[in-house]
């Protein structure tokens, strides 16, 4: 189905990775040990210049680069958003140093590395961890305590870490650091989770740390978090369009064929009415995503609100659409190995990590409410009537310039000589 924000390269590409992905990666996640870090898959995505077109690439690359892998092969999605999630900070926020040490070992696939934000009171209120850093009296200090639900742990190079390092100032007390994996007192063990992937604990028993490992400023490692995580929850999204894409073909494909009362499933009106829905709903998260990536990649200022919005209906519409095909399979889908099987239990998880719905949608509240109060409070400033300083339009007066525009272009699009009122459109991936 079409979508308008991209381009024919764009599209091309996308075509490629899928290829890429069907050809080179599967075959190498289904050769890996589930929940383990896979070292061949993540070298192979350095080896394919995946990784360092991740690095170096905007928020819509990213997502191109999701959705493309998670169609086709959710184990190498998830390899390449785990290894951007960790060396991310690092990239953005390290010093000269840390970065020759490890964007290059990260790039090429030889270096895994973690982010390790939560902990186990302390999952989407990221400002309540309590991952103790104490000073050490010459300027550095040691990690006590535990970060749970960590990608790669406990099998990653070098972790992102964020610890506490002023008690009592939620936010603005929490610092980012950049732990090496040999450091003395660092443990940790792997979880088992629903979807085998890497993930584990690491504990910290006075590990060390010191400014060198810094990554930002002291007590400001918040701005480290939430700079990366707006910048991936749009990709989350990414990822959940390409498992609901992945869900819709298969469906589309059973349904067509299925024998059922005489005819095929898809002669059923309630079947094709699914179907009709979920690719709805799939391209109108595919377009969130792809606007909220724009808006990142352009520096507008309302990404964090358009970054929630993008993950919340993404995520959710995925877990529709899956479980949609599901139902239409039959208990076909429920068996061991079967795409939807596989599908049905990695899907679940986007909608809880990095930011749950339930946070996503207070994000989007928070700001529109903010946004209200402000358009109020310069309306209150700005009395009906008052007329506006020179050169500027008086707020009733923007109003209705801005109807008589939409109806001028609304008139066009349906009457004019200029054709359709909407962008040429290109063919999503």
């Amino acid at each position: 189905m079409p979508a308008f924000s991209l381009e024919p390269e764009q599209t091309t590409w996308c075509a490629e990775l899928r290829a890429l992905a069907a050809e080179r990666l599967k075959p190498l996640a289904e050769r890996g040990e589930p929940g383990r870090v896979n070292r061949p898959l993540v070298a192979a995505l350095g080896d394919l210049g995946l990784l360092s077109r991740l690095f170096g690439a905007g928020a819509l690359d990213l997502c191109l680069l999701r959705e493309s892998l998670a169609r086709v092969c959710t184990e190498a999605e998830t390899a390449l958003a785990l290894q951007g999630l960790g060396t991310h900070p690092v990239a953005a926020f390290g010093t000269p140093a840390q970065r020759a040490r490890w964007l290059p070992e990260a790039t090429a696939g030889r270096a895994v590395a973690a982010f390790a934000l939560s902990e186990p009171d302390a999952g989407s209120d990221a400002a309540a961890l309590a991952l103790d850093a104490v000073p050490d009296g010459r300027g550095g200090w040691h990690l006590h305590g535990e970060k749970r639900w960590i990608s790669n742990a406990p099998e990653a190079d070098f972790a992102t870490v964020f610890a506490r390092t002023t008690r009592g100032a939620g936010a603005r007390g929490v610092t980012a650091f950049l732990v090496p994996a040999d450091r003395p007192g660092l443990g940790g063990e792997p979880l088992d989770m629903l979807a085998p992937h890497a993930l584990g604990t690491l504990t910290f028993d006075g590990v060390p740390v010191g400014p060198d490992d810094l990554l930002g400023a002291p007590d400001q490692g918040f701005r480290v978090a939430m700079g990366t995580l707006n910048l991936f929850r749009p990709s989350v999204g990414a990822f959940a369009v390409g498992m609901a894409q992945a869900a819709l073909d298969a469906a589309l494909a059973h349904t067509a064929a299925r024998p059922a009362f005489g005819g095929v499933l898809a002669d059923l009106q309630a079947v094709s009415h699914r179907i009709a829905e979920m690719a709805t709903r799939t391209e109108a998260a595919r377009l969130l995503v792809h606007a909220a990536a724009s808006a990142y990649d352009r520096g507008d200022p309302d990404v964090p609100r358009r970054s929630a919005m993008a993950k919340l209906l993404a995520t959710e519409t995925a877990q529709y659409v899956v479980d949609s095909a599901v139902q239409l399979h039959g208990a076909a889908a429920l068996q061991r190995g079967h795409l939807l099987e596989h599908l049905y239990r990695e899907v679940r998880a986007p909608r809880i990590y990095e930011g749950a719905t339930e946070v996503q949608r207070t994000i989007i509240a928070k700001d529109l409410y903010a946004r209200h109060h402000e358009e109020t409070r310069r309306e209150e400033e700005a009395p009906h009537g008052e007329e506006a300083p020179h050169g500027e339009e008086a707020p009733q007066e923007k109003e209705l310039r801005h109807r008589e525009e939409l109806r001028h272009h609304g008139q066009q699009g349906h009457h004019g000589q200029q054709g359709h009122a909407f962008p040429r459109k290109e063919p999503a991936p």
